[in-house]
């Protein structure tokens, strides 16, 4: 006669004491309660299945509490008798669980929230935006790993169809990222989209149109003296080509990061593409035309505010738009222009040192050492340099002498 099983109690669960060895306390019908020497208490069922003798680990007492451990051998019990595995069913739900958070998008969603702050916010969502649209509907759901270069091919080309070419090359970019996240953090053993290399059609690079000749830069300043818009929008034309920095700053530029005194524009590591902290020199001419400015959007956040609300910036178009009023086509000139314009005068013309141009620029500058320049780096030659810039640029809007470019451009 088989010996009698009392069923456990919380009581008897709690009271019980550690020995050196485990402790076994038997619930009834293959449940039982394994105390470590340690004070684990562990939930563990043991049945038999085509002739096997196996167990299944419930989880531990209380998180687990001894109603849930029954229950879960109740269900356990319940799968025996029609043939089926518990054992087996517990490894499927486990595969599942791993497909489901090793799926293309669940990856893609992980890299991007892991590096986004280090992006502009714009650019994060775009990024997203891309992947939502035209990758997701096709391979999102498919595990990372049993994506096949044929499969990314298929998605790119589908791009590629609707004359959207440089939008495939930018999405196999970012297929690319995401796959070179998933080697290094052990999800596949290669990035598929380097296999791409080749297999689109090739972009046709388009340079940002830019006024360069100063003649031409004269002639545009002049222009942007007699523009017949709105007060905030001629301000931003007449600043954008004193401090040159990318449209987007220039937009979200606010007051309080305007230091009149020491005659700095300090832009915060958020707003700037490289995520670093920026700083502007200001010319008299630059802060002559905030002081002007600040009389009418002074109270607000935002040097240039949006004509609707305050409390938004002015329209990213809004440049485009003055551009064109003045007669500046697209393939002429545009918000970007400003910097090469800047960049190819104060290098080729003024002989400005080319570090301390890209420093003003933003751009990734490193010592000889290979470190990185901080904010400040040649902060007395870089203010020099942008007053030697507003004072050129008050020459060519006045007619003066144009010097001629000293280099030959290859």
């Amino acid at each position: 006669m088989p010996k009698r099983i009392i069923p456990l109690s919380d009581m008897k669960i709690q009271k019980v004491k550690t020995k050196d060895k485990p402790i076994t306390l038997f619930d009834g019908g293959g449940l039982f309660l394994l105390v470590t020497p340690s004070g684990g208490k562990l939930w563990r069922f043991k049945y038999r299945f085509a002739g096997k003798e196996n167990k299944l680990a419930f989880g531990a007492y209380p998180e687990i509490s001894l109603l849930d451990a029954r229950k879960r051998r109740d269900e356990a019990r319940a799968q025996i008798a029609h043939g089926i595995d518990p054992g087996e069913v517990r490894k499927a739900q486990k595969q599942a669980k791993v497909e489901e958070t090793e799926t293309f998008e669940a990856i893609a969603r992980e890299w991007l929230e892991k590096f986004k702050s280090k992006w502009q916010e714009e650019y994060a969502d775009k990024i997203m935006h891309r992947l939502e649209l035209n990758v997701f509907p096709w391979i999102g759901s498919r595990p990372i790993k049993d994506i096949k270069a044929p499969e990314l091919l298929s998605v790119l080309r589908r791009i590629e169809s609707r004359d959207a070419l440089e939008l495939a090359h930018r999405t196999r970019n970012i297929c690319g990222q995401v796959f070179r996240y998933a080697v290094a953090t052990g999800r596949v053993d290669r990035n598929l989209a380097e296999d791409l290399k080749g297999a689109l059609s090739p972009v046709k690079t388009i340079h940002r149109a830019a006024v360069i000749e100063p003649k031409e830069v004269g002639k545009l300043l002049r222009a942007i003296d007699s523009y017949e818009g709105t007060f905030v929008v001629q301000c931003a034309l007449k600043f954008a080509p004193l401090v040159f920095v990318r449209p987007g700053e220039l937009r979200h530029a606010e007051w309080s990061e305007i230091n009149f005194e020491n005659a700095e524009w300090n832009i915060p590591a958020s707003k700037m593409k490289m995520k670093e902290a920026h700083l502007v020199p200001l010319s008299r001419q630059a802060i002559d035309i905030l002081k002007k400015l600040h009389t009418l959007t002074g109270s607000g956040r935002y040097l240039f505010p949006s004509e609707r609300t305050p409390q938004r910036p002015m329209s990213e178009n809004a440049i485009l738009v003055a551009l064109r009023i003045m007669g500046y086509p697209k393939e002429e000139m545009s918000g970007h222009g400003f910097r090469a314009m800047a960049r190819t005068i104060l290098d080729e013309v003024l002989q400005v040192r080319p570090d301390f141009i890209e420093h003003q620029l933003a751009h990734a500058v490193r010592d000889p050492n290979g470190r990185a320049y901080n904010r400040t780096s040649h902060l007395a030659e870089r203010k020099k340099m942008m007053q030697t810039w507003a004072d050129y640029l008050d020459g060519l809007k006045v007619g003066a002498k144009v010097l001629p470019f000293k280099k030959t451009t290859v």
